[in-house]
This record gives structure tokens, C-alpha cells and sequence, in this order.
């Protein structure tokens, strides 16, 4: 019997606790699935890290940020972005949405916020500082919440790296989930505090190009193909 790729594991356990029962996850459900991102490595989906710039924009010079797609559905994404060192992901929010990330290789800073007031000031409002670290690989999965976590974050690769991200829900202009972008401002006498303005215009800098997923296979099952027939 042929074994199951980890990709798969992971999609199916996504779809188990995303798609069956939608935003009433339980956090030993959010820490399984974290479990699960641990044992993926970037050969897992399709990277060949002994020449991980040329796999991972499929023989394009690697000089832009790069997002795979592997999977979306009405309630949960799966993708990943490889960055080129010095490359920004500005900062950004994930609304009404849960986040689990994973840093294949190579090292990145993050910044992350969170509104005060534990709701959702689009526009923009007070925000308290909730990640402000290095991470490199190897290390750990971790997770974001609606409300808490570092919601509202941003990236600089300092390294070439690969990030793989599960997104539930998944990102709607028509389901008022858009992505939403901010400046933010100090406030010198509130020191761990800024104010995050909304800009109104996607970043002029932002430029982030696409490539085809080269993993394994994915399975998708066929009630979920009933629901959402673009996944």
C-alpha cells in the first residue's frame, strides 16, 4: 500500500476540522493540525532545497516574492510564498481568520499587532505590539487567531525562505474578508503600541508573481468538490 504524503495528512485533517464544523474549532484541534505542519519539510511539497531558488520559481530568476497554490476551498487555503532575501510582505491582516504558519528554510523577521479593543478596526486604530522576533528554520509551526496572536503582520525575509501557510476561512472580497494593508505609527510616550492606518491602495512595491504547485498529488474529497467546485 502506497503511503499517505504528509501534504495529504494535512489536508485531510484541514478538512476534518475546517470544513465539518466551520469557526468552532477547538484549540487541541488547532494544536493537532500545528503538530501535523512540524513534520512537513519543504521536499513535501515540491522543493528541492539542494537548488530551492530554481524549484521554487520553477527556472525564473527567484528575485520576486513567489505564491504556490495548493488548495482552496470555502473554508480553509493552503499555499506558500518564497521570498528572495530582502523581500517585504508589508503589513497585512487576516480577518475573522485562523493562521498557521510554517518556515521551511532560511531565516525572516516578523512584526506583528493586535487591535486593543479585541475587535476589528479596518480602518485602522490603537494596536498593541504581539510578535516582534526572528524566526529561522528549523523551527516550530505557530498560529494566529482572529483576535489575538499577531492578526496584523508583516515579513522581511532576511534570507531566501519558504513559508507555507493554512488559512481558514480564507480570504473573500464578497464575504467581507479582504486583505487590508497598514502603515504603522509610533506613539513615542506608549511604548509596545502603534497606531495602524489603513492604506487605501494596495503597496506600489508589492509585486508578488505565481508558479505552479510541483507536490504530490492532493486527493480532494467529493462532497467538498459539491461545495465548492473551483477548489
Amino acid at each position: 500500500m502506497e503511503m499517505m504524503s504528509k501534504i495529504q495528512r494535512l489536508y485531510d485533517a484541514c478538512n476534518l476540522v475546517f470544513s465539518k464544523r466551520p469557526q468552532q474549532q477547538s484549540f487541541r484541534e488547532i494544536r493537532w493540525l500545528q503538530s501535523l505542519l512540524d513534520t512537513l519539510e519543504a521536499v513535501d511539497v515540491g522543493i528541492d532545497q539542494s537548488n530551492r531558488e530554481e524549484s521554487c520559481s520553477m527556472g525564473h530568476e527567484f528575485s520576486q516574492i513567489t505564491y504556490i497554490h495548493i488548495h482552496q476551498c470555502d473554508y480553509f487555503s493552503i499555499g506558500m510564498f518564497c521570498f528572495p532575501a530582502g523581500a517585504k510582505l508589508p503589513l497585512h491582516d487576516h480577518p475573522q481568520m485562523t493562521v498557521l504558519t510554517k518556515l521551511f528554510y532560511g531565516s525572516v523577521a516578523v512584526k506583528a499587532y493586535d487591535w486593543v479593543n479585541n475587535g476589528s478596526e479596518k480602518s485602522g486604530g490603537l494596536a498593541g505590539v504581539a510578535v516582534d522576533c526572528v524566526m529561522q528554520a528549523p523551527c516550530g509551526a505557530t498560529v494566529l487567531f482572529p483576535r489575538s496572536g499577531g492578526n496584523i503582520h508583516s515579513f522581511t525575509a532576511l534570507t531566501p525562505c519558504a513559508v507555507l501557510d493554512v488559512l481558514s476561512p480564507p480570504y473573500s472580497e464578497e464575504l467581507g474578508r479582504p486583505s487590508n494593508y497598514y502603515t504603522s505609527i509610533p506613539i513615542p510616550l506608549l511604548p509596545g503600541y502603534v497606531i495602524l492606518e489603513e492604506e487605501k491602495e494596495l503597496p506600489d512595491d508589492l509585486i508578488v508573481v505565481s508558479a505552479p504547485y510541483l507536490g504530490p498529488e492532493l486527493i480532494v474529497e467529493d462532497d467538498e468538490d459539491e461545495l465548492d467546485p473551483c477548489s
